[in-house]
């Protein structure tokens, strides 16, 4: 055990409030190997493990929501080849056995990472970094560097990003993300080796990667949770509410507790204790933001006069629920009523209705009709904020950036030369709205792992255990912007796995796989 960790910081009791902080630990070089052992210890014992990435860029949008899914992966390829993974968040949730309920320890690392290859990172990028917290001084002073493709030299053989992501392989759990195509793109080209050409290949190699399954929140979000919308800091929130709710009410059902570690000593100063407060009371005068609401992104940015607080926006929804579900208790007694009466011709008609509401999402009306492009992904720099535009021509797609054009950036290395930079959607990265605490990788990746051990527990029966989590039906499913069907990750009869992967399985499990 690490030195200095000890005890736990934070431990919830059925009726009390979730944490008001989430300790995340600041990983970087010059505590890269001190923190090595605990970060193995970590992957070993977690249940799941949870990762969010932040990149320098994605490059032409156009391209990344493409029809045919074999040139969004080609042009998700080029981006992971040019640009690179600027932090790293991993969130491991160890399920205690010994803990009433679904109770996890939870374990959060935000590493600060610098590509030592020249690559292209965009100037919308870095606005929204830094107007989000992130210290470009600290990257290049202190991120823990890494080289991208295959494994060069002794990076095989002493402790690095690369090397940890072997670890975290050899762990064999569960990998959770957050509309994680990209992602699992990036962490491949830049932690594992050289991407293959086609997608088959890729998802073949995914699937012998990671045994234990992937899972994707947004997908979870959108088809087994049903929420009115799936951006991760909304998705986070509504069920912190929802698990909040089942505590204070002491519900049959079982809840989400979580535990922490108590850092203490030397290790104080690595922790970045990040706002995790409960929704309170918020103004409902206030107007929301249609657009924000619905895919977490407003073309407008700060200058929008409508509000993008999302506790706001949960809060309008959950009114918006209860009052619907009010109107259907007074349609039936009206019909039990007129029933009594020998009907009404107006029975058909409220009966129809019902069967409306319950089966549309109220932002399921919200259009992309705009006048700036919606895209998922519309932020620069930030994992999230899934606006959803589906086969319309002209719409973007970006993991960290606004939509428009295609963005050729600065292109950085060890000797900085730069290329001229065309702005990408200019726009996306000036909102100032958004909360202090999230976009970060690290505090992201707790996020998406909560979400996942929610949604665990909703269908679990009482008698059941949760020492295997999982979300039925969400197994190996990738969500894809636009499509309908998600991504299956699983090889198939006619895709053969890489050479660059089967060599490096060789490395992981130290032995040729069959």
């Amino acid at each position: 055990m690490l030195k200095g960790v000890a005890g736990c910081i934070y431990k919830q009791e059925r009726g009390k409030m979730t944490p008001t902080v989430v300790p995340v630990i600041d990983v970087q070089t010059n505590n890269f190997k001190e923190l090595w052992p605990a970060m193995v210890l970590a992957f070993k014992t977690s249940s799941f493990i949870a990762l969010d990435t932040e990149l320098s860029g994605l490059g032409a949008r156009k391209a990344l929501l493409a029809e045919s899914i074999e040139d969004r992966y080609k042009a998700i390829c080029h981006a992971a080849r040019t640009r690179s993974v600027l932090s790293l968040g991993i969130a491991c949730y160890k399920k205690l056995d010994d803990k009433a309920d679904s109770t996890y320890l939870v374990q959060v690392y935000n590493l600060t990472l610098l590509c030592t290859e020249e690559y292209i990172i965009e100037p919308k990028s870095v606005q929204f970094l830094v107007q989000h917290g992130f210290d470009f001084n600290k990257q290049y002073a202190q991120g823990v560097p890494y080289n991208k493709g295959n494994d060069k030299g002794g990076d095989a053989h002493e402790p690095n990003v690369r090397t940890l992501f072997v670890e975290l392989l050899r762990a064999n759990k569960p990998l959770v993300v957050h509309n994680g195509l990209i992602d699992m793109v990036f962490l491949y080209q830049c932690f594992y080796a050289h991407l293959p050409e086609r997608l088959g290949t890729f998802v073949a190699d995914l699937s012998e990667m990671f045994p234990g399954g992937i899972y994707d929140t947004k997908y979870a979000t959108e088809y087994e949770l049903r929420f009115t919308a799936s951006y991760l800091e909304y998705a986070y929130k509504k069920c912190k509410l929802d698990n909040a709710k089942s505590m204070q009410t002491g519900g049959e059902g079982p809840c989400l507790f979580l535990e922490f570690c108590d850092y203490s000593g030397c290790l104080q100063g690595y922790v970045d204790y990040r706002p995790c407060s409960d929704s309170q009371s918020h103004d409902s005068s206030l107007n929301i933001c249609v657009q924000f609401s619905a895919y977490g992104w407003c073309p407008n940015g700060s200058q929008c006069p409508m509000s993008h607080d999302t506790d706001l926006i949960i809060q309008q929804d959950e009114k918006t629920k209860e009052d619907k579900r009010k109107k259907r208790k007074r349609r039936k007694k009206q019909k039990v009523t007129w029933g009594e009466m020998g009907g009404s011709p107006q029975d058909k008609r409220a009966h129809l209705e019902d069967k409306e509401e319950d089966l549309v999402p109220a932002k399921e009306m919200v259009t992309c009709e705009t006048s700036a492009p919606v895209s998922e992904h519309q932020q620069v720099g930030g994992k999230e904020t899934d606006a959803i535009c589906t086969g319309e021509p002209g719409r973007t797609h970006d993991k960290n950036g606004g939509g428009g054009s295609p963005a050729h950036g600065l292109t950085v290395g060890p000797g900085i030369n730069t290329q001229h930079a065309s702005e990408k959607d200019p726009t996306a990265a000036s909102d100032g709205k958004v909360e202090g605490g999230t976009h970060r990788a690290g505090f992201d990746a707790f996020m998406t792992g909560y979400i996942f051990a929610f949604a665990s527990i909703l269908n679990q029966k009482p008698e059941e255990s949760v020492a295997h989590p999982g979300i039925p039906g969400c197994q190996n499913k990738l969500y894809l912007s636009g499509k309908s069907v998600p991504l299956q990750v699983v090889k198939s009869t006619f895709s053969k796995s890489s050479k660059a992967h089967a060599h490096k399985m060789e490395l992981v499990w130290g032995k040729k796989l069959l």
